[in-house]
């Protein structure tokens, strides 16, 4: 009996310790780290994700789409759930054109949650949903696309991954262009399956930017950029297109283009807006603001004789013409239509090195111009406690300082405008809202530059640096310009930048091109190279724009 009782004894005692232990553990869990545990447990079975705002469309200037955002699916996996990894990876490549072992990586992560591919387009979404893969989910997304193809590319730019603008006006107006993103949260049961998407937070969608250009211009100067880069082969080109009446821009065209979708391939250079981003030595095309700026001084006259020697000594330089000559007589107007840069230097002079810098500033060298568009170049200008002895040799023609091409198109405007200056337009409305017409200042009178604007007409004819180039039924205007390209201190005698800007109609212009090529091949001169594609742009554009002939 004892011997009975000892064991019933010693077996409710065992019951009592396991009934303790259950309980000790039952309150560990539930009233210790009871919330800890709820809260592990939603995380598992909820997942948080972003759901972008549809980003805010790029349009030309009469409301045309050039780059616009659609709806697109986030394709999702929960790795668990997949069945077979390796062959529903190869359906989902199969279908979306991956990479099968990029998809498979996905499917193999070890959380709750994983990207298969992001801004699939909605066809192929619908024919994944169709396949019924456990484990494969679809998120609502969206995909930017670009109607135009790589029209006008580096200036509206790309974005990245996540939406971001990265480039171009896409970087530039990305806080108007972006809406603010929402979030969606889903559930799943105890077994990780999906059982409902719950929205967190509404997206808003961004607002629409409307730009100055124009889709049929913007188009022919690319065209004829191409041709250019075809003929050439050149580093790079740009070429800008602007009604110097209220500085709007009508194209802004880079060579070589690059694809917006495929920013994986396009590097450093082929992203670059070069009107705004191309640091470079201007060359002759500079010596319209010598003269500019000597005219309203009154040390010259368009009829001003000057003794121009066949070589001029300014300090340690000897300055020289492109074309050798013996001493010869040309006025001002013959110094600027041959490009005579003995004749620029002594114009230069007259002026002095104090009010030649004074002049550098007032047309705006050295500081961004304020067109619409992020990371614009200021370029390079000596203060005037930076001069030496020779810079009044070298500045008066375009030596000694660097610019941009939106700079240069800037200054030519305001000579083709009457004399005022102001920021060139690129965005001419934000969602409903048009942008203001920047404000210019006077620089010149319009005295002077109906002179200066006379005086480059001669650069088109006979005798001229651009003399083969026309339109019939137009009078055109504009300089040449042929610059070397400064490299180690010193000036290459291989590397040339040749350009041209030039108006039309001269007296009263309503079309302003400039067109700069970045060290062309074989040909290197700004007559030959810059001054046909300036006529074959100017020769479209006129008509087109319904500018009366002559």
């Amino acid at each position: 009996m004892r011997t009975i009782e000892r064991r019933i004894g010693l077996l409710f005692a065992g019951f009592l310790l396991c009934f303790l232990a259950i309980g000790a553990r039952a309150f560990w869990l539930q009233g210790v780290q009871g919330a800890k545990l709820a809260s592990e447990a939603a995380y598992q079975q909820t997942e948080v994700v972003d759901v972008p705002g549809l980003r805010g469309s790029v349009l030309d200037r009469f409301g045309n789409p050039l780059a616009v955002s659609e709806d697109a699916k986030t394709i999702y996996a929960t790795p668990y759930q997949v069945k077979d990894p390796p062959q529903t990876a190869a359906k989902l490549a199969a279908v979306l054109g991956l990479e099968r072992g990029a998809v498979l990586k996905s499917l193999n992560e070890e959380s709750g949650f994983s990207y298969v591919a992001r801004k699939v387009a909605l066809p192929a979404a619908a024919r994944v949903a169709r396949l019924d893969l456990p484990g494969i989910g679809e998120l609502p997304d969206s995909r930017r696309t670009y109607p135009q193809g790589d029209m006008a590319a580096q200036t509206i730019g790309a974005v990245g991954e996540e939406g971001q603008g990265l480039t171009g006006l896409e970087e530039g107006e990305d806080s108007v262009l972006r809406g603010s993103d929402g979030e969606r949260r889903i559930v799943n049961d105890a077994l990780g399956e999906p059982i409902r998407l719950e929205t967190v937070k509404e997206a808003s969608d961004g607002e629409a930017v409307k730009l100055t250009l124009d889709p049929a211009i913007q188009k022919k100067t690319e065209q004829v950029l191409g041709e250019v880069g075809e003929t050439y082969a050149p580093k790079g080109a740009t070429a800008i297109v602007m009604d110097p009446r209220d500085s709007k821009l009508l194209a802004v065209a880079n060579w070589p283009p690059f694809d917006p979708t495929d920013l994986e391939g396009a590097g450093p250079e082929d992203l670059m807006n070069r009107a705004t981003g191309f640091n470079y030595e201007p060359g002759s095309t500079f010596k319209a603001f010598t003269v500019s700026a000597a005219l309203e001084e009154g040390v010259v006259t368009p009829d001003s004789g000057f003794t121009i020697p066949p070589s001029l000594q300014v300090a340690d330089r000897t300055i020289e013409d492109a074309e050798e000559h013996g001493t010869e007589n040309l006025s001002v107007a013959e110094i600027l239509a041959r490009s005579s840069n003995i004749g620029a230097v002594e114009i230069g002079q007259r002026l002095g090195a104090t009010r030649f810098s004074k002049w550098i500033d007032r047309f705006g060298f050295g500081r961004p111009t304020g067109v619409q568009f992020p990371g614009e170049e200021r370029g390079i200008v000596l203060s005037l406690d930076e001069y030496s002895g020779s810079t009044i040799g070298n500045l008066p023609m375009g030596q000694g300082l660097s610019v941009t091409p939106m700079q240069m198109i800037a200054g030519y405007a305001a000579i083709a405008n009457g004399g005022t200056l102001r920021p060139p337009q690129l965005v001419e409305q934000i969602g409903e809202e048009p942008v203001h017409e920047p404000v210019g200042r006077r620089v010149i009178s319009p005295t002077v530059a109906a002179e200066v604007r006379a005086m480059l007409e001669g650069v088109l004819e006979a005798g001229g640096t651009a003399s083969s180039v026309s339109v019939p039924g137009y009078a055109l205007a504009g300089k040449t310009g042929t610059a070397q390209v400064a490299e180690d201190g010193t000036y290459s005698e291989t590397k040339f930048v040749a350009s041209f800007i030039g108006f039309a109609p001269a007296a009263d212009p309503r079309l302003l091109v400039a067109v700069i090529v970045d060290q062309p091949q074989g040909e290197i001169y700004g007559g030959s190279v810059a001054a046909p594609a300036f006529g074959k742009i100017a020769a479209f554009a006129l008509p087109y724009l319904g500018v009366p002939q002559e």
